[in-house]
């Protein structure tokens, strides 16, 4: 008999690549696996590896305009109806949720039918979506303990770690080769997946001010926004330094894997990511964040001395131009936080996390 699981992530990269990982693990261990989601879901790689992608109508709180927190609360509401209709047709054994106000119907429909749910948390601090289903789920796995967990459901939380992609894994195999004097440094820059147009306005005047030298040496892969490509690539043409931009990288793991230096946002796959490659980064939490849960990921990779955050309120040019050319002048320490970062990697945690579910279906919803 075929075992069913529904998983369920908002459309962004943090919360569908996760998913992506436990799909792709449950499937090798025989579950169908369905996926309920938004519009969003095919935008980050390669299609998701489920049975078949439900689209679920969804709407994230904005504010408190009452008309607004209407239409939030009527799409919501048409979407819970639309994901128990998904549950009662599917039968799956269990509900898994990675966060985002999409996860909000199916995870709550699962508790209205009595199906065992599990609520995963990759941040440091529980997201606001996740802080209003958690007390209706009967597990909470999460990445690393949580900062603002209630005490009424420490019982619930299990550790496994954030799962990430199996193109992270294979990538993982590649070693960290310090950069070499006078060769080539190479160094990713990133935003999330939805890219960062902060990065398109600081890096290229940081490059500028770097010694001719170091700049001689710069080989850069950076994300960027459409509106913002053409003015970054002809800033580095015009000081011919190499570079490779794109909106997005269908082999991001590879180009982790690649890099001396990742300058990046400090998103929790991103930070899991770095962590299982083991790559040095400077790292800068998104600022302005209800919960600063960015701030608490790069925490981790801080207290390792696997990476250097940075908030983006002290990140001018000239300070990234300094720290840019302090680390291509050491890369004893590149070579050091690439060691630290792998210390604190969960490379495991999909095998922990798809654990979990085959527990959570054979206790039929009780917390193993």
């Amino acid at each position: 008999m075929s075992k069913t699981v529904l998983l369920t992530a908002g459309g962004t990269g943090g919360h569908l690549f996760p998913a992506q990982a436990l799909a792709s693990e449950l499937g090798r261990r025989g579950w169908v696996v369905e996926l309920a989601t938004d519009e969003r879901a095919d935008k980050y790689g390669s299609a998701f590896p489920a049975r078949q992608v439900h689209i679920i109508s969804s709407e994230t709180i904005r504010g408190r305009n009452p008309i607004a927190l209407a239409k939030t609360a009527l799409s919501l509401f048409r979407g819970t109806l639309q994901a128990r209709s998904v549950i009662k047709s599917l039968k799956p054994q269990v509900v898994a949720g990675f966060g985002g106000y999409p996860t909000f119907p199916p995870m709550f429909a699962a508790r209205m039918t009595g199906t065992p749910s599990i609520l995963h948390e990759a941040n440091g601090v529980m997201g606001r979506a996740n802080k209003m289903l958690a007390k209706g789920v009967s597990a909470i796995a999460t990445s690393i303990p949580l900062a603002n967990l209630p005490a009424d459901l420490a019982s619930k939380q299990v550790e496994t770690g954030n799962p990430v992609r199996d193109a992270v894994l294979e990538a993982a195999d590649q070693p960290y080769q310090a950069p070499v004097a006078g060769g080539d440094f190479k160094l990713l820059v990133f935003g999330g997946s939805q890219g960062a147009r902060f990065f398109s306005d600081l890096l290229p005047p940081a490059v500028e001010l770097l010694p001719e030298d170091l700049r001689s040496r710069l080989s850069i892969v950076q994300q960027c926004r459409p509106e913002d490509m053409d003015r970054v690539q002809d800033v580095y043409k015009r000081l011919g330094v190499s570079a490779d931009c794109a909106t997005f990288f269908q082999d991001m793991p590879k180009r982790i894997a690649d890099a001396h230096l990742v300058l990046c946002r400090s998103g929790a796959s991103s930070v899991s990511e770095l962590s299982v490659l083991g790559r040095p980064s400077i790292l800068v939490p998104l600022p302005g964040a209800l919960d600063q849960d960015q701030a608490a990921n790069a925490k981790v990779l801080e207290q390792a001395g696997g990476a250097w955050p940075i908030p983006q309120s002290e990140l001018s040019p000239e300070r990234l131009a300094e720290e840019i050319t302090r680390l291509m002048n050491a890369p004893d320490k590149l070579q050091e936080a690439a060691a630290n970062a792998l210390k604190v990697a969960k490379p495991d945690a999909v095998s922990r996390l798809a654990d979990l579910v085959e527990q959570m279906a054979a206790g039929k919803g009780e917390r193993p």
